[in-house]
């Protein structure tokens, strides 16, 4: 019989709204790492910061020079994930995702795919990366260094048919390629079986 603690603990944040290292705006979303480093999109502060276990601020990882297109830039990050392979995080950003190396002095990041409105990303156990698109309510699966993906789920206009996506955000996708999306126009989540 599983519990957990009544009251939880701040590992993240907690000193109010603001742009301190030990300060958020509007974490937008978070990924944990092996060792509990958390990984956090701060929307409003136009950066990635993360926090490694224990710590009492966090360390600005890629973005802070302002909102902008840059690629010392972020501009609203939605979503951020570690991939493992590169030793890199993959960020939705407006317009854009974008893939900064973790390794220390990095300054900044490179265009993966353009042209987008990503909102929330995933990668499954190929390393293929499944993007959401809120304005053309659609997912897509993205290899690596490609341009093109093919259509997952989705992509017949905005809408509540079980084809259709309205403001798509957040996807998971598990070992068999099963992806899951919340469907935030619809107040749903959606599953699409590969």
């Amino acid at each position: 019989n599983a519990r957990w603690a009544q009251n939880g603990v701040t590992v993240a944040g907690g000193h109010g709204e603001g742009d301190a290292t030990n300060q958020l705006y509007w974490p937008c979303s978070l990924f944990v790492d092996d060792d509990q480093t958390i990984v956090i999109a701060d929307y409003y502060n136009h950066r990635i910061i993360q926090w490694k276990k224990g710590d009492t601020k966090g360390q600005v990882v890629a973005g802070d020079n302002g909102a902008g297109r840059r690629l010392d830039q972020l501009n609203g990050p939605t979503d951020v994930l570690i991939d493992k392979e590169t030793d890199s995080l993959i960020i939705c950003d407006t317009g854009r995702v974008v893939r900064w190396s973790r390794r220390s002095g990095t300054t900044q990041g490179e265009i993966l795919i353009g042209n987008v409105h990503p909102y929330g990303l995933a990668m499954d156990d190929q390393r293929y990366l499944y993007i959401s698109d809120c304005e053309k309510h659609e997912i897509r699966r993205y290899q690596i260094g490609g341009t093109n993906g093919p259509l997952v789920a989705g992509g017949n206009g905005k809408g509540d048919g079980l084809n259709q996506l309205n403001y798509p955000h957040y996807i998971f996708v598990d070992q068999q390629q099963t992806v899951y999306v919340s469907d935030n126009g619809n107040h749903r989540v959606m599953k699409w079986n590969k």
